[in-house]
């Protein structure tokens, strides 16, 4: 397929790419400043090698970076900024990486590691550079490796994604068929680009030619600000920045192009999503993976208000099914990658016999067609013959009151084989006790579903996209027997 950058500078030049704090690129702009990059990057020719990873910032030079990648036909490897060093060596090195750049906004973190390591270069040392002219990708090819991510790693080490240009193709396809597509588009990317959720939001802008609204960070209140004033029509959220800007929410409600939020990364409780009804607000539930690009299940605006709690129904061209014997989510789309980096083993031993991909999510579908996600199949537990998913239970104490995060595992028992234990990030000087929080499970779950125990925790642990890492906490209690 064409070269989606050089294709919408000819298609739509002057229609409006990139916006970032008050500065905007057209598509003809952005092509521009994208080529110049690639082209400053010729002094590393030679180094580059297959990959180069990128510790994006959300950033218009980070955004520039992998672009230029991209035109360059070189891999971009987006290491997330939030791990520890020691972490993004390992990933480094697993993906034969040779050139590092880092974003200038992380230099506090990670300027002392640029200096003392030879792969490491802060992007604004390519200021510098007098650019050449480069040698840039007229087509892609669709099996071409676009990009690498790793995976959140919530169970496990962290496998190195391969999304091809394909993958991505699919995927914007899928998602403009659910929302509907209109050219003056603009969506708030306020999710970090080096996980999935960004990324896609920057590869639908190049499929679509629509425009991308970046913020460096997730502010609820200068978020509400840019949803007011700005004619901004999408913005991609996780279930805490929701429920964050809830309480922003201004009387006069957002501008009139506001669409809709496009809501993924983990499971929302019923009385969030009432009270975005309640004001009007869509909230288009959504389903996907690292492995699918995205999202490939999602709800639509006509059914989003009768169908609260569902992921929605599998997008276009998407198929899921349910496996009969372990309640299993498996998907078949153009969009499942087709392995992980060094690892085509692990991925291999999650297809089906006939080809399907085991998200390792367990899920059901109601006579309807729409899919209701219990939990991960790693994180179900049995207690005394039982069934039990963390998920059920976090669902029915995230609406008591003064528990702000709950995260629920199994802990072995002697009688039972496993109960559950809950971990609370409670509301500010909110002060558990079991009796009353173990009254108040009686009243909503089955007997064996109710904790055994409440421990308070300052912050649950989660991944950069809002889910819970059950395993590390988990792992954190059974090493210590305490948090």
């Amino acid at each position: 397929m064409e070269n989606w950058l050089i294709k919408q500078s000819e298609l739509v030049p002057y229609r409006t790419a990139l916006v970032y704090e008050g500065k905007t690129w057209n598509f003809k702009q952005l092509k521009v400043v994208v080529h110049k990059t690639a082209g400053k990057l010729a002094k590393f020719a030679g180094r580059l090698g297959k990959r180069v990873a990128v510790i994006a910032g959300n950033t218009p030079a980070s955004y520039f970076m992998v672009l230029a990648l991209q035109q360059l036909g070189v891999q971009p490897v987006l290491l997330n900024c939030r791990l520890a060093f020691s972490e993004v060596e390992r990933q480094r090195e697993d993906a034969d990486v040779s050139v590092v750049f880092v974003d200038d906004v992380l230099k506090k973190s990670f300027g002392g590691y640029v200096k003392k390591n030879a792969h490491y270069y802060l992007i604004s040392e390519l200021d510098a550079i007098l650019p050449k002219e480069p040698s840039i990708i007229q087509s892609f090819k669709d099996e071409e490796v676009a990009s690498v991510m790793y995976t959140s790693g919530t169970t496990g080490q962290p496998h190195g994604v391969l999304q091809t240009f394909r993958n991505h193709f699919f995927s914007a396809v899928g998602s403009a068929f659910n929302l509907g597509l209109n050219p003056n588009d603009q969506w708030l990317c306020a999710v970090p680009i080096f996980h999935i959720s960004g990324l896609s939001i920057m590869m639908r802008s190049l499929i679509y030619g629509t425009s991308v609204v970046l913020v460096p960070h997730f502010d609820p209140v200068k978020i509400t600000q840019i949803l007011v004033s700005s004619p901004v029509s999408l913005m991609s959220v996780v279930p805490v920045m929701l429920k964050q800007l809830l309480n922003l929410y201004p009387s006069e409600g957002y501008n009139s192009f506001f669409r809709a939020f496009l809501l993924g990364g983990a499971p929302i409780d019923a009385v969030t999503l009432d009270r975005c009804k309640e004001r009007g607000i869509n909230v288009i539930q959504s389903y996907g993976l690292t492995e699918t690009c995205s999202q490939i299940v999602a709800l639509n605006f006509a059914d989003a208000p009768s169908k609260i709690g569902s992921v929605g129904k599998p997008l276009f061209p998407v198929q899921v099914r349910i496996a009969s014997k372990t309640g299993e989510i498996e998907v078949k789309a153009p969009n499942v990658v087709q392995g992980y980096l060094n690892d085509q083993v692990s991925f291999d031993d999650k297809l089906t016999q006939d080809g399907w991909f085991r998200t390792g999510d367990l899920g059901q579908f109601d006579d309807e067609g729409f899919l209701f996600i219990k939990g991960r199949k790693d994180e179900m537990f049995i207690s005394g013959g039982e069934n039990v998913f963390p998920n059920e239970i976090e669902a029915v104490y995230v609406k008591a009151a003064g528990i702000k995060g709950i995260a629920v595992i199994g802990i072995p028992d002697k009688v039972w084989g496993q109960v559950p234990y809950a971990f609370v990030e409670p509301e500010t000087d909110f002060e558990l006790d079991d009796a009353m929080l173990k009254l108040y499970g009686k009243k909503h779950l089955a007997h064996y579903k109710v904790p055994q125990k409440f421990i308070r925790v300052d912050q649950l642990p989660r991944t950069a996209n809002g889910k819970l890492k059950h395993a590390e906490i988990r792992k954190n209690f059974l090493k210590n027997n305490n948090w």
